[in-house]
């Protein structure tokens, strides 16, 4: 079955170049002009990785991120044209899985969509035991993780990284040693994705034991301190 891949994009001209190198490559490809195109052709296609620009009419990237992610853990990578960090940082609080800047190069976009869809396999995939401390269960093979009993949605990479760190814990990591270990050597971010993504688990993780925590290892990186074995 070809992958399917959803391009939103009101650049008619970025969209149909898209298209036709993707299709080049076995990709299947639909487009979608503006935000609310989008949304619609997301539900009806149901694509396997989504391209998506950031200033369209309607809704922009933000809102569309948004909504798919109420719905799917499905991969998306933002085309952005401005390159800024708090553009990055926004995206990746919304659930982006990576950004290509404007104007970009066809290689690189391969090697993102490649990346992305070769991570998202192992979600599809998950082959981890459970893990449970005080008041929290992890399960990589459900993706799920349990707080007091109550499960509470998490996008994929949120919870690989919650899972890594709390497999080895009390075991301090730096950004590029989670770079590497969670997102794959091939991952082309760089280390504030981590910041993100431990910035959101404290806010979900919020007051669910005084037994462990995600603590920062100033100058160093990040560890699951576990105050006493469980």
């Amino acid at each position: 079955m070809m992958t399917k891949i959803l391009v939103v994009d009101d650049d008619a001209n970025i969209s149909e170049l898209l298209r036709m190198y993707l299709e080049k490559e076995g990709y299947e490809v639909k487009t979608a002009a503006d935000g609310v195109e989008g949304i619609t052709t997301f539900r009806m296609y149901e694509p396997d990785l989504v391209l998506l620009d950031i200033m369209m009419p309607k809704k922009d990237g933000w809102q569309v991120c948004r909504e798919i992610r109420e719905h799917s853990s499905k991969p998306i990578i933002m085309l952005t044209a401005k390159g800024e960090t708090i553009d990055k940082v926004l995206g990746l609080e919304l659930g982006a899985d990576d950004f290509i800047v404007k104007p970009f190069d066809m290689k690189e976009v391969f090697a993102r969509i490649k990346a992305v869809l070769r991570r998202y396999a192992k979600h599809e995939t998950g082959d981890g035991e459970l893990i449970k401390f005080d008041n929290i269960e992890i399960s990589l093979q459900k993706y799920e993780l349990r707080i007091k009993g109550k499960t509470i949605d998490l996008p994929p990479k949120e919870l690989e990284l919650l899972y890594f760190l709390a497999a080895n814990y009390n075991r301090v990591f730096t950004r590029d040693q989670l770079l590497d270990k969670v997102w794959g050597f091939d991952y082309l971010g760089d280390s504030r994705t981590v910041d993100v993504h431990i910035k959101r688990l404290r806010e979900k993780l919020d007051g669910a034991s005084d037994k462990w925590s995600l603590k920062t290892v100033w100058g160093v990186g990040y560890k699951f301190d576990v105050a006493s074995e469980q």
